[in-house]
């Protein structure tokens, strides 16, 4: 099947002016036995809504209300806890990146976790359409003894429709620090013939789907345990896992050619990980 290509992000066809930009900025403190949110900025179509909890956690569920993201929208989430807080951030539904007519699609977030603070970043997952050009950026602040889980996921089209992304590109990058230092640095490029691309089995041996969690904080090495544990579980479900230490971080890998295997995993992993149930979201 012939696949048009998709223009260079330096050429758009549509001008920067009508594109959709915007995002969210929170910031959540100890107030007594809960954690509280203190300040809240919204801008564009984003959004922001916080489900009543019963416990000392904070719940925000981020919401794009163009229910999507083309070429040339960008969006930035900006989360701060402060001493001692606990929150965990989510995203409504998995967000839709679609074709693009020239510019990238730029997602940045940044989240700064003080000390003694406990953070879950677990938004769904981006759906790439074909000709899609995602840009995506995590940049991280820990202090010495905050805790971390944070999860990022990716699906190559919609496998429950036929669907794959035969041309496009993805640019993701993660930036960790503790306390000003670099801890982790990864960057993921796929350009061009991305379903060619993943279908290579040094690269992807046909994946659909991957996502990537990183944990700070707590005793990993009994995480790693639990990781391990449902490793051998996932791989027969055709999910390919992996985990290991680095740098005083967790990190753990999923690919699969089924996107929604990989999911039902995700949703395993991150429940152990974070001791919690996820968000109602994530099941709705």
């Amino acid at each position: 099947m012939y696949a048009p290509p998709v223009p260079a992000a330096s050429d758009p066809l549509l001008p920067a002016y009508v594109r959709a930009a915007g995002g969210v900025a929170l910031r959540f403190g100890r107030v007594g036995a809960r954690t509280l949110r203190l300040d809240l900025s919204e801008s564009g179509g984003y959004r922001a809504r916080f489900p009543t909890t019963f416990d000392a956690t904070s719940e925000a569920v981020l919401i794009n209300t163009g229910g999507g993201m083309a070429g040339g929208d960008a969006m930035s989430v900006t989360v701060d806890l402060g001493f001692g807080s606990e929150a965990i951030v989510t995203t409504q539904a998995a967000e839709k990146i679609y074709r693009s007519q020239g510019g990238d699609t730029r997602i940045e977030t940044h989240l700064t976790v003080a000390a003694g603070a406990s953070l879950c970043w677990v938004p769904q997952e981006s759906i790439l359409f074909s000709g899609a050009r995602l840009n995506r950026r995590l940049a991280v602040d820990l202090a010495a003894d905050a805790r971390l889980v944070a999860c990022e996921s990716v699906f190559f089209g919609r496998s429950a429709m036929g669907e794959s992304v035969q041309r496009g590109a993805l640019r993701d990058r993660w930036r960790i620090r503790r306390e000003g230092r670099l801890v982790f640095a990864e960057d993921v490029r796929l350009e061009g013939a991305i379903a060619d691309t993943l279908g290579r089995s040094a690269i992807g041996a046909g994946a659909r789907a991957a996502a990537t969690i990183l944990v700070a904080g707590g005793d990993l090495a009994d995480r790693l345990e639990q990781v391990r544990a449902l490793a051998e579980e996932a791989q027969a479900g055709a999910v390919e896992l992996g985990a290991g230490l680095v740098c005083d971080l967790l990190v753990v890998r999923l690919l699969s050619p089924d996107a929604q295997a990989l999911r039902r995993v995700l949703v395993t992993l991150l429940g152990h990980l974070t001791g919690r149930a996820l968000p109602r979201t994530w099941s709705t």
